[in-house]
């Protein structure tokens, strides 16, 4: 299949190599069905399982080459070479599928085509087959191919029902991620808004503190001068003679006493 996104020489010759291992594989199961004989179907499978392994090998080297060329393609590039290799993934998955559906079969469920009721412990030989075949009419013989043709299509719809049923589990997956990784971004962004509830509480506590300190600071100059006027009136009352203190504004000195003047008056000393 032709692929129009642009790559790397490097990107490009990997994905042929991809390509190119799926054309086969999609070849070797084609030419399993047509394999009747049990043991050829066992080594065809195995040679398919290791193309597989090849497969998935360049799948990862595309992946890392991917990564490397990143971040120096464009994001639609980006964007399409993605797509391109999980629809490889995909592809390579339904292959590894069938191949499990197909080892089940050959492992599990022996078709004896020409077993004529033998017992069970009992297993036809080649000369046993040739004989019971040649013993068949024609009709007989289109219904056993008929019968295994069904079982191998039945096989392979097993094996398409397997790949749908991881796709929409796959699918399902990927909605309940983005679901969480939805709900732990709202849980971050209501943590940035405590943070900053936090941050402006701090700041309104810390002006508040400085307001009550420029209170108290400003009531104890209060204090401190009032106990001042109060110790100045104290003192004068006491000593009104002291010079030292002046008088304050307002509070006339106190009156002498009428005895005082009684005896300085000469007058009265004579008498």
């Amino acid at each position: 299949m032709a692929c129009n996104i642009p790559m790397s020489p490097q990107l490009e010759q990997i994905h042929g190599e991809i390509r190119d291992h799926f054309r086969a594989l999609a070849n070797g199961f084609q030419r399993l069905d047509k394999i009747k004989d049990s043991t050829r179907q066992t080594k065809q499978l195995e040679e398919l399982t290791d193309k597989m392994r090849d497969c998935k090998r360049l799948v990862k080297d595309f992946d890392r080459e991917l990564k490397d060329e990143e971040a120096s393609n464009p994001p639609e590039v980006n964007k399409q070479l993605n797509d391109e290799k999980q629809s490889m993934i995909k592809e390579l998955n339904s292959y590894v599928a069938l191949r499990k559906t197909y080892m089940s079969t050959l492992g599990n469920k022996k078709i004896e085509l020409f077993d004529m009721g033998a017992g069970p412990s009992a297993e036809p030989t080649p000369e046993d087959n040739v004989q019971v075949a040649s013993a068949m009419s024609n009709q007989e013989l289109v219904d056993a191919g008929m019968k295994r043709m069904d079982e191998t299509d039945q096989a392979i719809q097993r094996s398409k029902q397997v790949v749908e049923q991881t796709l929409e589990v796959g699918t399902q997956t990927a909605a309940n991620l983005k679901g969480q990784t939805d709900q732990m971004g709202r849980v971050v962004n209501h943590l940035d808004t405590i943070q900053f509830s936090i941050k402006k509480a701090s700041q309104l506590v810390k002006e508040i503190g400085r307001q009550v300190a420029t209170d108290k600071c400003i009531m104890m100059f209060l204090f401190l001068i009032v106990c001042g006027v109060i110790a100045i009136i104290v003192v004068k009352i006491v000593n009104p003679n002291n010079k030292d203190i002046r008088d304050i504004p307002g509070l006339a000195p106190p009156a002498q006493s009428r005895k005082l003047l009684y005896l300085r008056n000469p007058e009265y000393m004579g008498r």
